[in-house]
């Protein structure tokens, strides 16, 4: 038997959903209220759970994200990560691209403005004029390099953030609207096993066991098995009654 999947970042608000709908169906709120078990107890059950009862609807979100998958061209994004621990979760990063992006107009200004000083110091000094020209012709160049990095840096930043912002949106809603027929089919049939066959069991199972183990529970269980009138301090035996002590034998051969 395969390993279960686990459960997208962008499906656990769907899952958060299925759950609350659950949780406020008749049946659920019906129990809930013989046991006394509070409902917001039973959310929070559930939403640690989310392995043991998606696992009932696995096959049903295999073939849903292979479909989203799918209609997507194939490309695996942010949105489809599967949740990990802690250590292990992946977000996409600067870049060094990014990095760079950042670093080179602050170096090439600070290179300008060292040569152009050097250079016009040594022209006030009136010595060595060929170096000074060299350090100006050099501390122009860098001016203009860190301008024109300072310009493509902010366009590339721009459109870095316009991008994450389009994704975070995407994930936040959920799946778009304009998918194909078959993704949502295979969607609603993933969240009907899910309500169906993973949270319902599971909060069945959860509301049994809490009344099971409240106060009072096991009172009357044993009523078959002891009775007040033979359980009392005054019971010695059959054919006595209450603690009166047995009548003295009369006195005979070897008794005083």
């Amino acid at each position: 038997m395969g390993r279960s999947s686990r459960l997208g970042d962008e499906d656990r608000s769907d899952y958060t959903s299925a759950l609350d709908e659950v949780i406020a169906s008749p049946e659920i709120r019906r129990l809930l209220e013989r046991s006394g078990v509070p409902g917001d107890r039973l959310r929070v059950r559930g939403l640690a759970a989310v392995a043991r009862t998606t696992a009932a609807a696995d096959a049903e979100y295999r073939r849903y994200a292979a479909l989203r998958l799918h209609d997507r061209g194939g490309r695996r994004d942010a949105r489809t990560a599967p949740l990990s621990g802690p250590g292990d979760q992946e977000r996409p990063g600067a870049g060094v691209l990014a990095v760079l992006g950042v670093l080179t107009p602050a170096l090439a200004a600070v290179a300008a403005a060292t040569f152009l000083l050097l250079g016009y110091g040594l022209r006030l000094a009136d010595t060595l004029p060929a170096l000074a020209d060299t350090l100006v012709g050099v501390g122009w160049f860098s001016l203009a390099v860190a301008g024109a990095a300072a310009l493509v840096s902010v366009v590339a930043l721009y459109r870095t953030a316009a991008r994450q912002s389009a994704v975070d949106a995407a994930a936040v809603s959920g799946p778009s609207p304009d998918g194909s027929p078959a993704l949502a089919q295979a969607r609603e049939a993933w969240l009907v096993a899910l309500r169906d066959r993973g949270i319902r069991p599971f909060l069945l199972q959860e509301i049994a066991e809490a009344a099971a183990s409240a106060p009072g529970a096991g009172e009357g269980r044993g009523s078959r098995f002891s009775s007040p009138a033979f359980a009392g301090p005054d019971y010695s035996g059959p054919g006595f009654e209450g603690s009166t002590p047995p009548a003295p034998l009369p006195p005979g051969p070897g008794r005083p």
